[in-house]
């Protein structure tokens, strides 16, 4: 089984333009997502896909694999389906995204692990406990599984509500992908259906088309970059990680 991570870096960006270059510790973000990536044992080649000059040449700089993908995509999950569409000779595409400086390698290969596990399997992603002050918070997407660890839903809001407290944990759901790739293709070219449109998240046309998602749990904790006040947060992580 031959496996793919590719990581989609938009240049714009409402709430902190050019992203993909801002600085963490003397690399641009996206440099730093990319050597993360890189350290996974499984997959065989890590490509940066983006839409913008800029972010080809800073990882042409730093010695990394980029290619150029159109601007007009509507969603990662096309911009994804691009890739996967120029490297035909891969069964597993990993999706991680270009704004998770944090991202543990360690994940990747779980997600591809899972692959190897269940020949059936085609999308996976990934789930962390909560903590209490993200529970509220829209922009934190909820997940609820099954006993089998498959995905019964995705929300923005709290799920499960807490009628009886303390039965069921919180899960947060973190926004890295796998596919097989043949899933993908089709996938990306199914029409937004309402859930997905209502809660605004893509992983639940999946769902409304009836099929699975492998949930995979793990004690990670991960920042991901939204805001200036989120690039401060991981900056001083790795001022902390590298004064080490």
């Amino acid at each position: 089984m031959r496996v793919l991570c590719v990581i989609p870096a938009r240049y714009d960006s409402t709430r902190l333009p050019g992203k993909p270059l801002a600085d963490i510790a003397g690399k641009p973000m996206i440099q730093r997502v990319y050597e993360r990536a890189a350290a996974a044992k499984l997959p065989e080649l890590v490509v940066v896909a983006t839409d913008d000059a800029r972010v080809l040449a800073a990882m042409e700089r730093c010695g990394g694999k980029a290619v150029m993908t159109a601007k007009d995509h509507p969603t990662g999950t096309d911009r994804l389906a691009e890739v996967a569409g120029i490297y035909v000779n891969y069964d597993v595409i990993i999706n991680v995204q270009g704004d998770e400086p944090l991202i543990a390698p360690e994940i990747i290969d779980a997600l591809a692990a899972a692959f190897t596990e269940d020949p059936e399997l085609q999308m996976a992603t990934v789930m962390t406990l909560i903590e209490d002050a993200e529970k509220n918070n829209p922009n934190n997407v909820k997940v609820v599984t099954d006993k089998n660890g498959y995905a019964l839903y995705f929300s923005r809001s709290l799920i499960p509500y807490p009628r009886t407290a303390g039965v069921v944990p919180v899960y947060k759901h973190i926004g890295i992908y796998a596919y097989r790739r043949d899933f993908l293709l089709a996938y990306a070219k199914m029409q937004p259906t309402p859930l997905e449109k209502s809660e605004s998240l893509e992983q639940l046309r999946a769902l409304e088309n009836g099929y699975r998602i492998k949930v995979i749990k793990t004690d990670c904790k991960f920042v991901g970059v939204d805001t200036p006040e989120d690039l401060a947060r991981v900056n001083a992580i790795y001022k902390e990680i590298e004064n080490k």
